[in-house]
Order: C-alpha cells, then structure tokens, then sequence
C-alpha cells in the first residue's frame, strides 16, 4: 500500500513502563486523527476484501451455465 496508514507501533509515544504512575490520558489532535485515519484505513481493506470475496463466490453467469 502507498500510504500506510495503520497502525504502526515504532511510532508510538504513549507506551506505559511499570513505574510510571502518572497519568497519560492526555490525546492530542494528531493522535486523534492517526487513529481516525488508521479506522479508515482498515475500512477500505474491509470493503476491498468484502469486493474481491463476492466476485470470487459470485453465481457463473446464465450464458456460462447453459452450455
């Protein structure tokens, strides 16, 4: 895919260590939309997935079926 825009765990800050007590809930607006962009990105591989899967299991036409 040209522009990856799923997740990506290199890139990712927010990784809690076990002596960290403080509180880390704080999401900024690029964090926001990295995961809206991620959500969307899976969506388009769903529907393409879902494409490829009906065209593969689809009925023959009735031209192929009668000879």
């Amino acid at each position: 895919m040209k522009d990856d825009l799923r997740y990506d765990s290199d890139r990712d800050v927010g990784v809690m260590f076990p002596d960290d007590l403080r509180k880390h809930s704080r999401l900024t607006l690029r964090m926001i939309n990295e995961v809206r962009k991620a959500g969307e990105a899976r969506e388009k591989e769903r529907r393409e997935d879902l494409a490829l899967v009906r065209k593969m299991y689809a009925a023959p036409p009735l031209e192929a079926a009668m000879q």
